[in-house]
This record gives structure tokens, sequence and C-alpha cells, in this order.
């Protein structure tokens, strides 16, 4: 006896045919399958199976028709309303489907598969906050279970919790370490945490130091150098004693080979921080590059 099992590769962009088709719970829950399949008569048991191979092969009516036959027949436990739920997801009638979800953990409570999937329905309708508590107590009941950890962050991100995310990918790295995919998407949601955090900067203090800071570093990393000038320039006005800001300013100014303007800002930096290594080590280059210059 098995549930649909077409695609176990979780980290990709997830729609839910895919989070539906990652469950396949014969192989992902083998002992609550046993278990489950001992409660079905031996005539249901095959009625059921015969609707989980139509559901398998993309026979939506054909599965629907098989499973409301074993629900009529007496056959009401948890992973029979499961599959139903499933079939009416794939279809994108969600509300059927969050019923009958419902039904199944009212049936058994732990039944963590129902939890993922009626997660994945109530972020589908927009009930986000019902959507994420199904997918935390999924991850309660299955912490290994790597669609429970896919559709939590989807959760998180669509909730404005850029942390979460973070920490969704990085308990799939360890379940999966040999994964890419997943190492992709930490790194991706690694990205959408700085720019949380740099925008979190940027609302809540507009004219701050580490406004201008962040702005000038990413004029520079685009090779915008006369505007990420600027912005240093206004760091520094910000908060004068901001060790690393006349560094920078340094650098870019011996990068034009405006050597002057070079060494003001290497000194304003070393009377900030006398000892910095990479103060000193361009000071000594500010110094080779006005000796090449004279020899010359």
């Amino acid at each position: 006896m098995t549930y649909p099992a077409r695609d176990t590769t979780c980290g990709r962009r997830i729609s839910l045919a895919t989070v539906v088709a990652t469950l396949g719970l014969a192989c992902l829950f083998p002992a609550a399958m046993a278990r489950s399949q001992q409660e079905l008569p031996e005539a249901l048991g095959r009625l059921f199976q015969a609707g989980v191979e139509a559901e398998k092969a993309g026979h939506l009516d054909e599965a629907e028709q098989a499973f409301l036959g074993v629900l009529r027949q007496g056959g009401n436990v948890a992973f029979v309303h499961h599959n139903l739920g499933a079939v009416y997801q794939q279809r994108g009638d969600q509300a059927r489907a969050i019923a009958e979800f419902r039904e199944a953990i009212r049936l058994q409570p732990r039944f963590a598969p129902a939890h993922i999937l009626l997660g994945a329905s109530l972020l589908a309708v927009h009930k986000f906050p019902e959507g994420v508590r199904e997918l935390e107590r999924a991850e309660e009941l299955a912490p290994r279970e790597p669609a429970a950890h896919v559709e939590l962050a989807k959760a998180y991100q669509l909730t404005g919790n850029p942390m979460g995310v973070v920490n969704e990918f990085q308990i799939l790295c360890k379940i999966a370490p040999g994964d890419p995919e997943y190492t992709y998407q930490l790194g991706q949601a690694y990205l959408k945490l700085s720019e949380w955090c740099l925008g979190e900067i940027r609302r809540l203090g507009p004219h701050s130091a580490r406004t201008y800071q962040s702005t000038a570093e990413a004029l520079l990393g685009l090779g915008q150098t006369d505007r990420a000038i600027h912005y240093f320039q206004l760091t520094a006005q910000a908060d004068p004693k901001l060790p690393g800001i006349h560094l920078a300013l340094a650098q870019i100014y011996l990068s034009k080979n405006r050597l002057d303007e070079a060494q003001r800002e290497i000194s304003l930096e070393l009377d900030l921080v006398p000892g910095s290594v990479a103060a000193l080590s361009l000071q000594g280059r500010i110094a080779s590059r006005r000796g090449q210059d004279t020899a010359r």
C-alpha cells in the first residue's frame, strides 16, 4: 500500500502539487503505514490501493471515487481522509482539502503528513498564521521530514520572518548535507536576511551613520565609486569616530591615485585606531606610491 511518491526534491520552488508528491508516505513513515494498513479490512484495503494507484497516475476522479468508497463502507481512518484531501488539493479545491486534512488530524492527531498538507492548503488560501501553526506542529512530529521544513520555510517567507527561513534551510542542510539545492537555498535565505536587515537599518535610522555606510558599500560593490565617496563622507559626518570609514575612503582615493586625499583619510583612520594593521599597511602603500611618483 503506497501513498503518491513522484518527486522527493523539496528544496526547489514548491507548488502544492509538488508538496503532495513529496510525501511518499510509504517510504517516509513505514511504521505508521504498517499500522494504518491493518486498520482496513482486506476488501477496503484493495479499494484504497486502487485509489492510490489512480492518484499516482494522475486519474484524480477515479482516485476520489475510490477513497469515497472506502469511507462509505466504513473505512473512516485518518490516512483515507488524508489521501482524499491530497486529491482535492491537487485540483485546487482547498476548502474541501482542508476539511479532509482536519478530519484526518481529528482521527489521528499525531499524523504529521496531514499537518504538512493542511499547512500548505492554509497558505494557499492566505490563512498564514494557521498555516504556520500546522507546519510547526508537523515539524515537531516529524523533525527529519524535509517536506515539513521546506513548507515551513515558505510559510516564514510569506509572513516576513527571514530568520525563520534561514533556520529551516540550516536544518535541511544538516538532514541532507550532500544536497546542493538546500545549500543554494540557504545562501539565498542569508542574502534575503541581509537585505531585510539593511532595510530595517534604513527604516529605523534613515540618516544614521550605518544607513549611509551600507549605502556606500552597496554603491562601491556596483562600481559607482564617486557616489560611494559621497556616502562614506556622509557616514563620517554622522559619526566621526566610526572606524573603517576613513580607511575605505583612503582605499578608494589610492585606487584613483589621489594620494593627498588618501593620506589625509588614512591619517584620520590611524587617529581612531592607531594599531590597525589594515590602516598601517595602506599607509605604507600610499608612501610607496608617492615614492614611485617622485622617482618619475
